[in-house]
């Protein structure tokens, strides 16, 4: 297991091979080995954001309507068990790029720009031969949207961007020109990524990286879209009323029911949860309509069947459930993404898997897709083989990490591992209960059986694994940055927000227990 200097050591060396990548010495890169016997393939990533798991007609959503993302699934995988490493924007797109987790890559919040010389998985590509190009949101650094690193070509935006040009002057980067944004940012980053799509060198392999700012708030859907699903029946939706002191629900958690991230003062603002439910349904019609459009242009270009498709959310997000919105935390709805991956001449489609998968995998597959090995450095493994190898070695556990941030304090830092049956959750510097989840037979997460006798062995043994996992991976020391931003930290008064959630049951004593204090 490394320990804590040593993995220093070894990661400034890595970010010394990523300096010399930026710089355009690209054969500078760490030796990535060539596949025998692997056809370099065309490759589209396309990432959304705050796209939870179920919110897809092939997930059994009850109304959405998605077409485009289940013939995905119809003639691909739909990998059914995908999650993020740090349930938070720009922390899950450092992954998606590097292949490691957040206390490796060090973008630990949305605010900070990834860290100098950091080595991103297209860089790989670019020396292999390929034409990449990145079109959308890139958020990590809302101060510059300037081209990165391993991208020939270049559309962005400064952080969040917006769904509809703030103002006429309003402009996005295209290769360090600024250009006016024209309309709905769904459709236009799919103009450019058709367009690009139209006009590249047939000659080279391609890696398109589309990435939209959809489904983030504040939700809007494109007009033609726009009361789509204004009369759907919406009781479905959680509340988290089940949770109780008496249950040993943390008490942080019932306590954010009223803040920026609970569902009776959202966002701060006085609209219900069924009116945000229902514009973010109805902004991922255009985005359905994107994918749409992209496997039309790939079928006229008569490159179909031999390009692999990978579609995913860079986090997931509550919807109710324990009383929350938005995402940040360890349980499955805000960890959990939705994935589907499609090349018709590597593997037959319509067969789900259900292997535990992570955004740490999506660079060494598309790398393995490219004909390279993984680079030794990297966390993730290539999941490109799993449709045809169900009985591939496999991770079992998967690490989840977040760190606390002042911006929305009410969220603790917080670990968690993640296995087929069993969820443990810890949280560091936090007068509270831990969790432990049978997901089995509890996949909502709401029976604690922390305290329960009979699980005394399986949390231990849980506690155990997470941090021999942690100390692994080389994350034994928080990471921490300077705030930086507004706090949202702000309670509303009239739905209760002078009292505090009563601490959990196991916790309360009707006894004094030291009784040799004198």
């Amino acid at each position: 297991m490394l320990q804590s200097q040593p993995f220093i050591v070894v990661l400034t060396i890595l970010l010394g091979f990523g300096s010399l990548a930026n710089s355009g010495l690209a054969a500078e890169l760490p030796a990535t080995p060539t596949r025998d016997n692997v056809k370099p393939r065309n490759v589209v990533f396309i990432l959304t954001d705050d796209h939870r798991f179920d919110a897809m007609g092939c997930a059994g959503h009850p109304f959405l309507q998605t077409p485009h993302m289940d013939s995905l699934a119809k003639n691909g995988v739909h990998l059914k068990n995908a999650f993020v490493t740090t349930s938070l924007c720009s922390p899950s797109r450092a992954s998606i790029l590097t292949g490691l987790y957040t206390h490796k890559h060090g973008v630990i919040d949305n605010q900070r720009t990834v860290p100098e010389g950091t080595i991103f998985f297209p860089q790989y590509l670019q020396k292999a031969g390929y034409d990449t190009a990145f079109i959308g949101k890139w958020h990590m650094g809302a101060h510059h949207d300037g081209p990165r690193p391993g991208f020939d070509h270049w559309i962005s935006f400064p952080g969040q961007g917006n769904y509809l040009p703030p103002n006429p002057n309003y402009t996005l980067n295209i290769n360090g020109e600024r250009v006016k944004q024209k309309g709905y940012i769904t459709d236009e980053l799919t103009d450019y990524a058709i367009d690009w799509l139209n006009q590249r060198d047939d000659d080279k392999p391609f890696f398109l990286y589309l990435s939209h700012k959809a489904v983030h708030s504040n939700f809007t859907p494109a007009k033609r879209h726009q009361g789509r699903y204004a009369d759907e029946d919406l009781s479905f939706l959680p509340t988290g009323k089940e949770l109780s002191a008496e249950k040993n629900a943390p008490r942080w958690v019932r306590d954010q029911r009223n803040s920026w991230h609970g569902i009776d003062f959202s966002y701060h603002s006085n609209n219900g949860l069924e009116y945000l439910y229902r514009r973010y349904c109805e902004s991922v019609l255009a985005v359905d309509d994107s994918v749409g459009r992209v496997l039309q242009q790939l079928k006229d270009m008569g490159i179909h069947d031999d390009t692999l498709i990978i579609y995913m959310g860079d986090n997931g997000f509550m919807w109710g459930e324990h009383g929350l919105i938005d995402k940040r935390v360890s349980y499955e709805t805000s960890i959990r993404v939705p994935m589907l991956m499609q090349c018709p001449n590597l593997f037959q489609g319509g067969k789900p898997i259900d292997n535990v998968i992570g955004n740490i995998d999506v660079a060494p597959t598309i790398l393995h897709a490219a004909g390279l090995e993984t680079p030794e450095y990297m966390d993730g493994q290539s999941m490109l083989d799993l449709p045809n190898d169900r009985d591939m070695d496999w991770r079992k556990y998967f690490l989840y990490v977040y760190y606390w941030e002042k911006n929305f304090p009410q969220t603790p830092t917080q670990f968690a591992l993640r296995g087929d049956r069993f969820k443990y959750i810890t949280y560091y510097g936090l007068w509270d209960t831990d969790e432990l989840y049978d997901l089995t037979t509890d996949p909502g997460e709401l029976n604690n059986l922390i305290h329960d006798p009979d699980y005394k062995s399986v949390a231990k043994e849980m506690e155990k694994r997470l941090y021999a996992m942690l100390d692994e991976k080389g994350g034994m020391q928080i990471p921490m940055n300077q705030p930086k931003g507004n706090s949202n930290n702000k309670r509303w008064a009239e739905r209760g927000g002078q009292e505090a959630a009563d601490f959990p049951a196991t916790i309360v004593v009707d006894q004094p227990l030291n009784k040799e204090a004198h």
